[in-house]
């Protein structure tokens, strides 16, 4: 049976429980949680999606994570899919939430972070590969391999997200495309 889901509005408030199938297909906004992965150095954790996945098969992501179950937060289900995908326990800190329209159907994609272990052990029905990278080995990687569409859109507005973190209080922001305000959604 496939994967219930909840379809949301464009503010993210819950309309109905849908499947997950149903609401690719027809294009209505759901819920997915992603993690951003590091180690203790600082490195980000990079897989390459097995063949036998339905979705996005053997192409390489940035983020863990998968569609939030009918009643879970985006934490829970974030918190979930590292335990199911990498064998992780771990409390992922959501950092922001936005619509994302890049890959097979528009749905609220809420980022997190994590840090894990390097000894993480994979589920080989969802990963085929897994690899450590420096910021500058992954930015790299991303202009050679093939990337998920989430994991281009994710990561960019990660590492802005970052950035904007990671500035002196009084330095100004650039707002990202399309905002008026600088909000991210959240």
């Amino acid at each position: 049976m496939d994967e219930l889901v909840e379809r949301v509005d464009g503010r993210d408030r819950v309309l109905g429980v849908v499947s997950r199938r149903e609401a690719v297909r027809e294009g209505w906004l759901h819920r997915v949680a992603v993690t951003v992965c590091r180690d203790e150095r600082g490195r980000i954790l990079v897989h390459r999606r097995s063949e036998r996945l339905s979705r996005f098969p053997g192409l390489y992501e940035v983020v863990v994570g998968g569609a939030v179950n009918v009643g879970e937060s985006y934490e829970q289900a974030a918190a979930r899919e590292l335990a199911e995908e990498l064998g992780v326990r771990a409390l992922p800190r959501l950092l922001f939430t936005f619509v994302n329209r890049s890959g097979l159907s528009p749905h609220w994609l809420g980022v997190h972070e994590a840090v894990v272990p390097d000894a993480v052990v994979p589920d080989p029905d969802e990963i085929a590969w897994h690899g450590w990278l420096t910021e500058p080995e992954l930015r790299s990687a991303l202009l050679e391999w093939r990337f998920t569409p989430d994991s281009h859109e994710a990561f960019g507005r990660y590492l802005a997200f970052r950035t904007a973190r990671l500035s002196p209080p009084n330095a100004r922001q650039p707002l990202a495309p399309g905002t008026q305000t600088g909000e991210t959604g959240q």
